[in-house]
């Protein structure tokens, strides 16, 4: 049975935040157990801001989304604020994952032991290769993906991830969506169709790599360019007689 927290919050249960601020209190929750973990009981919003990598003022307001604001000359509560926080991301229990395809990527976050900090378990593990079905990873039996519904009802299974080949990514999702599972973390470079009501995340290696490709070929094109001509007088540059 899985462990129920509870704590005091002075905001509302389910407040209507915007996307990007959703993105952000992960973010925020992570430095938050940095800091009660170094024995902090309150951090100032620049504190916090700095610890999260983000500005003071983006931090604030979306902080009062929730309804919480700093004491002036105190800051917030650090373990309110994780409650809170923990609250309003639905992690007041250890909800179950199952994951899909336990190749060297699947092997590799069925073992990872950060999950279970951060308020979720890897419940279940599939994989549509006989040779993989009945392997232990990390305390779990890999089943045949034949299993899923079955075992996504017992185990109260509504959010999966997908790390198999790419070819096989649509499949597992048709079959995850029809076994009842509503929100997908997919690790598989392609885009997959899903119903309306069910929220898939991706994870795209290569994309990010691409992407920090792209600021080191920026850096090296601006470190590159000639050196500007120095100015004089109104601002024309002085040409030599």
């Amino acid at each position: 049975m899985s462990q129920q927290r509870t704590g005091p919050t002075d905001g509302p249960d389910f407040p209507d935040l915007p996307e990007a601020t959703v993105a952000r209190l992960p973010e925020y929750l992570r430095a938050l157990h940095h800091l009660s973990e170094e024995g902090h009981d309150t951090v100032s919003s620049e504190g916090l801001a700095a610890a999260a990598g983000v500005n003071s003022a983006k931090l604030r307001k979306d902080l009062s989304h929730l309804g919480r604001t700093g004491t002036r000359g105190v800051g917030y509560d650090v373990t309110l604020l994780i409650d809170q926080i923990e609250q309003v991301l639905g992690l007041t229990h250890r909800r179950g994952v199952a994951l899909v395809g336990v190749g060297n990527l699947g092997h590799a976050l069925a073992g990872y032991a950060g999950f279970g900090s951060r308020g979720f378990r890897i419940a279940a593990l599939f994989d549509a290769d006989h040779g993989r079905v009945g392997e232990q990873i990390n305390g779990l039996v890999v089943r045949h993906i034949d299993q899923l519904p079955e075992i996504v009802l017992q185990e109260q299974i509504s959010i999966a991830v997908i790390a198999t080949p790419a070819h096989a990514a649509q499949h597992v999702a048709d079959r995850l969506v029809a076994a009842g599972v509503r929100s997908v973390l997919n690790f598989a470079p392609c885009v997959l169709n899903v119903p309306e009501g069910v929220d898939v995340r991706k994870v795209d290696l290569a994309i990010e790599l691409q992407i920090l490709s792209f600021h080191e070929h920026r850096k090296s094109a601006l470190t590159a360019l000639p050196a500007p001509v120095p100015k004089t007088g109104r601002g024309e540059a002085e040409v030599a007689s």
